[in-house]
């Protein structure tokens, strides 16, 4: 597949290579011939910005501006977050809104979605749950600007 965007049943992208990146959905799992990072920006930019827009986006929402979550779509919202520096080839995404919960295993953590898919990553249960939190922080400051 050459082209993909990231929708409301994505829950992971994970990049195997610089032009490959695995896909996770709610029913479906696919391999796409491009880099993490670009389906990211290009999901994005569907929805009427950029991966740096969004970047900014959060940083003056909640002042974070390192392994930041982002909002892909805010009408749902869409929040996605990073395992590792985005700067860096091996960065994983992660759908915040389908989470049901984390599982710490060795250095690892387990995460199990709310459709039951458990996904084993390599990242520890700690950082893992930083960006859960940063993600929650982010989605709480969202919804009360939208009350506002």
């Amino acid at each position: 597949m050459e082209n993909y965007e990231v929708n409301l049943d994505t829950l992971a992208i994970i990049p195997l290579n610089a032009n490959e990146t695995r896909i996770v959905e709610k029913n479906d799992e696919f391999i796409v011939n491009s880099s993490s990072m670009k389906i990211i920006d290009d999901g994005c930019r569907y929805f009427g910005s950029t991966y740096s827009g969004r970047m900014e986006g959060t940083k003056s929402m909640i002042g974070i501006n390192y392994k930041a979550p982002i909002i892909v779509e805010e009408s749902t919202p869409m929040i996605f977050f990073p395992t590792i520096s985005p700067r860096l080839e091996a960065c994983s995404w992660i759908s915040f809104k389908n989470i049901e919960k984390c599982i710490k295993k060795d250095k690892k953590s387990i995460i199990i979605f709310k459709n039951g898919l458990e996904l084993e990553i390599d990242l520890s249960y700690k950082i893992l749950q930083n960006q859960i939190l940063r993600s929650s922080y982010l989605n709480s400051m969202l919804i009360s600007r939208k009350i506002a």
